[in-house]
């Protein structure tokens, strides 16, 4: 709701200043382009989101993602002990994983969810570390193809839009150990309060 009043903000004061300073055609003219890029924007996004999420259907189909998954499963028993108890939530956290390393966000959320609320069973209403864990892991997820930026960087028309794979690698890396050692010294400072 909040962002309603931030949007209806903006827009009165843009055409309040457009209105006084005689640019209301420019300010109406900017809207009207504005909606038109966010239009082909959203239409090339949904071409390459709509790609990935068939290749990330065949390769459930073929038995590729789930294999993805077991090889996640030592490190997740590791990192989410509790969790790795239920084999149903370790497989929606390794699905969760999988689709975040292929750079499917959209995909990848619905599984975070699931995971997620199974984790959240028996927690009284207080996440858990491990479910701070999990939060911790699916938002800063290593990105073996990113998707979603790829695709971005195509709509603004880049002629080689995974040319950053070096750079997401290196920066997906250091933000999941990043996440990962927060994650771990906030844990163990909870507990010895």
């Amino acid at each position: 709701m909040e962002m309603a009043w931030v949007w209806t903000g903006m827009v009165t004061l843009s055409l309040v200043f457009g209105l006084l300073s005689g640019n209301l055609d420019a300010v109406a003219n900017a809207a009207l382009e504005g909606a038109r890029s966010a239009v082909e924007l959203s239409l090339s996004m949904a071409g390459v989101l709509c790609l990935w999420s068939g290749v990330m259907e065949i390769m459930n189909a073929c038995g590729l993602a789930s294999g993805l998954a077991r090889l996640f499963r030592p490190v997740l028993q590791r990192l989410l002990p509790e969790a790795s108890k239920d084999p149903e939530t370790l497989a929606a956290v390794s699905a969760n994983v999988s689709a975040n390393l292929l750079g499917l966000g959209n995909a990848a959320t619905p599984l975070g969810i699931r995971a997620a609320r199974k984790m959240a069973r028996g927690c009284g209403g207080v996440a858990s570390n491990e479910l701070c864990l999990l939060v911790v892991l699916n938002t800063a997820s290593i990105q073996l193809i990113p998707a979603t930026i790829a695709s971005v960087r195509a709509a603004a028309g880049c002629a080689t839009p995974f040319d950053i794979l070096p750079a997401v690698w290196l920066a997906s890396l250091m933000s999941v150990a990043a996440g990962l050692l927060a994650a771990w010294l906030l844990s163990h400072g909870r507990v010895r309060r």
